[in-house]
């Protein structure tokens, strides 16, 4: 029994109640394929849970709230399925992997408009949805039978500093905060969504508003803090559990006239994991 990762290495010691389940499964030989997640209190895969979980973070979870949610079978006593379509590889995979509970579990399939799917998806806080074609037969890697289809977030953040980069007068990553209270908290930052030249202009810009004394309390090494005078609006997927940002992009900046417009933590419920 093996439990192999994206990138080929088996990490069946860090997920000791997955391997016990496969072993318990009504098989003699199987492949699944699937994703192993940390729920959060509402029933969400939360990755920054997951990272903890794997030890890379101090955390109260351990491996044990590590579950494994199939979606495909590949092999199953001796016959590769590949070939049969993604409606009979699953009519096989639920007579094998049945209900929610235990740390394999069978992740539920809905037939939905894609769109309103999506929508609900979005409000509920997770990341997005897969959309699968149930006439396909199993190919590995990206292709045209399915798609991965994110909720992308749109908000302002307080700049409050940047990382330069390596290219000389340009930004690395633009250090943000959002509001929370009466001050301001970071939030993590962002380093893409810039062409050469706007980041040069940009560094410019910051470095004419530039403080010894940074707007929160931040220790971040060759840091340069700025005034909190500028907004940035920023494309990103979800929160992580210590409310930093996750993937996020940068969209364009303006003078900070009205913090009603600044993002606010206070109105904004922790949650949204991956998919």
């Amino acid at each position: 029994m093996r439990i192999i990762t994206r990138g080929g290495y088996d990490w069946r010691s860090k997920f000791p109640s997955i391997a016990d389940d496969a072993r318990r499964l009504a098989v003699k030989t199987a492949i699944l394929d699937g994703e192993a997640v940390v729920l959060d209190d509402k029933g969400r895969a939360d990755f920054g849970m997951l990272q903890r979980a794997l030890g890379r973070l101090p955390s109260p979870y351990d491996a044990g709230a590590i579950v494994f949610y199939a979606f495909d079978l590949l092999y199953l006593d001796g016959r590769d399925l590949r070939r049969l379509p993604l409606r009979e590889r699953r009519r096989l995979l639920e007579e094998i992997v049945a209900g929610g509970e235990g740390a394999i579990r069978l992740s539920e399939e809905v037939e939905a408009d894609g769109d309103e799917f999506l929508r609900a998806a979005c409000a509920h806080g997770l990341e997005g949805i897969i959309a699968k074609h149930r006439e396909r037969p199993y190919r590995s890697g990206r292709g045209d039978s399915w798609r991965k289809i994110t909720c992308k977030r749109r908000d302002s953040f307080v700049i409050i500093g940047f990382e330069p980069s390596v290219v000389p007068g340009a930004i690395g990553r633009l250090l943000l905060a959002a509001r929370k209270g009466s001050g301001l908290v970071y939030v993590g930052g962002c380093g893409t969504g810039w062409s050469n030249q706007l980041s040069v202009d940009l560094r410019k810009l910051l470095e004419s508003i530039a403080t010894e004394k940074p707007a929160v309390t931040l220790r971040r090494k060759n840091a340069i803090f700025t005034e909190p005078l500028l907004v940035a609006e920023v494309e990103y997927r979800a929160w992580t559990e210590d409310e930093k940002l996750r993937h996020a992009s940068f969209k364009g900046v303006r003078e900070r006239a009205d913090d009603a417009t600044v993002h606010s933590l206070d109105e904004r419920p922790i949650g949204g994991g991956d998919l």
